[in-house]
């Protein structure tokens, strides 16, 4: 099976090359544009080096993805500008890459790979702030920052595609992943940012209380729906919660980092006012519409996940 990741050097992509690696007879392209804005290197690539081909190229780049989408049957599309505070600060960067940049995707594959499964991941927080006690699909979408109202433009995109030219797209939204290979910087995802300052005994800063709940989720539950929904027909066309059955304050979180990593530390702070108009405060997704047609649920809990992440950093 001829798999292309992109995005594959990222915190979600790395781990979903190894998951696609632990299958048979599989040959992966992995591309990556190691923008420096996003802190990204092969590094999390190196133990499998030897067992994909990498090729260092954009989502912006025309030709080459005429080239690299040619004759595979799946295509994972990891790459974004993820950072919520970087697309206030580069609003138009953010645009290229999240808009722009798939909508190129989408043309290179209808041009030159109509047959192709492809599927897109994107973001619990285009939502914004929920108005019901569990957010769905049926949710309506209010974003509050520019990656979180692009990655729910580029969604739309992919229903297009299928809609009018007939992709075989899927669209899963992730929130608050962790796990091995995560970014140890605040604007990547608060969850891998906490454990990079507990592992380095650094102090975990919560932005007021803490108590507003998250759902949380292991990066190899979602590697696992990432490669379920690409071979499950009858996601095909929609987008879907890929979320996790854990719901925990951002205190409780930080709380079980520093019991697993000792050698942080705890503590509050006021809210910085762009962040604080950022914030979606609580809010609890349900991922029944994904459940009832792939069997699938997250099999990681917290304190395991934890375990597991120390063990790649402490080995």
């Amino acid at each position: 099976m001829n798999i292309l990741i992109i995005g594959g050097a990222g915190f979600l992509g790395a781990n979903l090359v190894r998951r696609c690696l632990a299958e048979p007879d599989v040959q992966i392209t992995v591309m990556d544009s190691l923008e420096p804005h996003l802190h990204a290197t092969t590094d999390n690539l190196r133990p499998v080096w030897s067992r994909i081909r990498f090729v260092r190229g954009d989502l912006r780049d025309e030709t080459l993805l005429a080239d690299i989408v040619q004759n595979k049957e799946i295509i994972f599309n990891c790459a974004a500008q993820t950072s919520h505070p970087l697309s206030i600060q580069y609003p138009l960067l953010d645009a290229e890459i999240n808009c722009l940049g798939n909508l190129k995707l989408l043309e290179s594959i209808r041009l030159l790979n109509k047959g192709a499964r492809v599927i897109y991941v994107s973001s619990s927080t285009v939502i914004g702030k929920a108005v019901t006690e569990v957010v769905n699909e049926d949710h309506w979408e209010r974003p509050l920052e520019i990656y979180s109202a692009n990655k729910g433009v580029a969604e739309k995109y992919y229903r297009i595609y299928n809609t009018i030219h007939d992709l075989q797209t899927v669209v899963l939204r992730f929130a608050n992943l962790y796990g091995p290979y995560g970014k140890g910087y605040p604007e990547f995802g608060f969850i891998n940012y906490f454990i990079h300052l507990a592992h380095t005994g650094q102090e975990i800063r919560i932005f007021g209380p803490g108590s507003q709940s998250r759902n949380i989720l292991h990066v190899n539950d979602a590697t696992e729906i990432l490669w379920k929904a690409a071979h499950e027909p009858r996601l095909t066309g929609e987008s879907f919660f890929a979320t996790g059955n854990e719901h925990l304050t951002v205190r409780q979180i930080a709380d079980s980092i520093v019991s697993v990593f000792p050698r942080g530390t705890v503590s509050h702070t006021e809210w910085p006012d762009e962040r604080k108009r950022m914030e979606i405060d609580h809010v609890t997704f349900s991922s029944e519409r994904l459940r009832a047609i792939v069997d699938w649920k997250p099999a990681i809990t917290f304190q395991e996940g934890l375990r597991q992440v120390k063990s790649v950093l402490e080995p």
